[in-house]
């Protein structure tokens, strides 16, 4: 996503509409650069209202609609802007809420926040970002990157109720089926025959035969450690029999979930296999399809990035100064940046370890006394560089080879 450039702005433009959108209505104020009012009113959310205030204000010229949501609620706006030939920005909601503390008030009302969009994009270009132009790939990967962390999300909660019940009922059987509740043998296991009672139950060449299915290799394996720990408990603890009849029914839960984010992934990779930049950061260890995936969505091709120094920021990932004076100095963790980013690059750094490249920084800011968490921020903020010249020459990652650190 692009800024947009200051003295275009204020130049190039005769009217700076601010929408503060909503589900059924928005709040529309258009202002002159001189700051007059040219329009100031309700605005209903349909294409033939929408295209009948464009074209009344594009009779005063030029117009820049500003948005405070670019995606959902404010995706139609946007698209009919952009069919009227309007250039459309989004105002960043954090630089929103600071730009309304200079204003005077302090009620919150619709109104009020449409002002607010379009005075900081007659007075303060900078703080706008452009919406990206026309490619409808991103918006379709959008939506399925966006269905894919609510499958995620629930896969996580199921998961915890899982744990939680055994942890409950049976805590020697959790440690052993915790750790890899999402197995496909695990879940056939929770799901045929339930908690403890069933599993003993069941008995030893049935459990064999239910997990070689789904684990061949660590099937007999697996098995052996659940016998193990059952026995390791005689009691029953109350509630152990509720816990047999949800048991399964939340291990089909899960299976499912994580069926259909097996699909959407592979929905995601034929969608990503179309995009030029997709080979470019599939390249780089420890990137995979979703985690390229939500890097193309909030970061685009780069260039909306001066420097890689830039792009850090926009991650949370460089560090902020704090200097005042001679009592507070140094530098700290951002504690801003983009949430979602910084989590991708942050995974990204995770998974790269297996690199000779990546470990080899990593095992160099452990030996200078870093924690894990912080030698992988750091590992991620070396990559973020290394990702910014992907980008930017359009070419795919070239391993240097690695320097081992003296023992």
């Amino acid at each position: 996503m692009r800024c947009v450039e200051a003295g275009a702005v204020n130049d190039s433009y005769g009217v700076y509409l601010g929408l503060d959108v909503g589900k059924g209505d928005h709040h529309a104020v258009g202002l002159a650069p001189d700051g007059k009012r040219l329009h100031d009113a309700a605005l209903p959310n349909t294409e033939v209202r929408l295209r009948q205030l464009f074209d009344k204000l594009a009779r005063h010229g030029r117009v820049l609609v500003v948005v405070d949501q670019p995606a959902s609620i404010g995706a139609l706006p946007v698209a009919v802007a952009r069919a009227c030939g309007h250039q459309v920005a989004y105002l960043p909601g954090l630089a929103m809420r600071r730009i309304a503390d200079l204003h005077p008030g302090t009620a919150k009302t619709d109104a009020r926040d449409a002002y607010v969009i379009a005075d900081a994009a007659r007075t303060l270009p900078h703080t706008l970002r452009r919406v990206d132009v026309g490619d409808e790939a991103l918006a379709e990967l959008e939506v399925l990157v966006g269905f894919d962390d609510d499958l995620a999300g629930e896969a996580t909660r199921v998961s915890n109720r899982i744990r939680g019940l055994l942890t409950q009922i049976h805590p020697a059987l959790e440690r052993v089926l915790g750790p890899k509740i999402h197995h496909k043998a695990v879940l056939e296991l929770l799901s045929r025959c339930g908690g403890p009672v069933g599993l003993r139950k069941a008995g030893r060449r049935k459990l064999v035969s239910i997990a070689a299915v789904h684990a061949p290799r660590m099937g007999e394996r697996l098995v052996e450690q659940i016998l193990t720990a059952l026995d390791e408990q005689t009691v029953t603890v109350p509630g152990t029999q509720a816990a047999e009849t949800i048991l399964p029914r939340l291990a089909d839960s899960l299976r499912d979930v994580l069926r259909q984010r097996d699909q959407v992934a592979g929905e995601v990779e034929r969608m990503l296999d179309a995009h030029p930049l997709a080979p470019v950061l599939t390249s780089m260890p420890g990137i995979g399809v979703r985690t390229a995936a939500r890097i193309l969505l909030e970061v685009g091709d780069g260039t909306a990035f001066a420097t890689p120094g830039h792009l850090a920021a926009y991650a949370g990932l460089a560090p902020v100064t704090r200097r005042s004076g001679s009592s507070i100095r140094g530098e700290h963790p951002p504690r801003g940046g983009n949430k979602n980013l910084k989590r991708a690059f942050f995974l990204a750094a995770f998974a790269s370890l297996a690199d000779p490249v990546s470990r080899a920084y990593y095992d160099r800011k452990r030996a200078e006394g870093k924690r894990h968490n912080a030698a992988l921020i750091c590992l991620a903020r070396r990559r973020c560089d290394v990702l910014y010249a992907m980008l930017r020459d359009k070419i795919p990652y070239q391993p240097r080879p690695a320097t081992p650190i003296a023992a």
